[in-house]
């Protein structure tokens, strides 16, 4: 499943460990969230939408699945 937020770190040219860095946010963590593996909380979704520059919502990070194409 490509996420939202994979896409949008793909299109970047960024990769997962250059969003940890920049974001202090468990490279681990990040990978599984990005997979639809983990469910994030708000906070984080809120930290990763402000760094794309609210190119991505919140939503979208929350609920990847609402937002992929099966």
């Amino acid at each position: 499943m490509c996420t939202p937020l994979r896409k949008m770190r793909v299109e970047k040219g960024l990769t997962i460990s250059e969003v940890s860095r920049m974001t202090e946010i468990d490279v681990g963590n990040l990978s599984r969230i990005e997979r639809g593996k983990q469910i994030t909380s708000i906070e984080t979704a809120e930290k990763l939408s402000r760094f794309f520059e609210g190119k991505i919502t919140e939503m979208q990070i929350l609920y990847p699945h609402r937002y992929t194409a099966a």
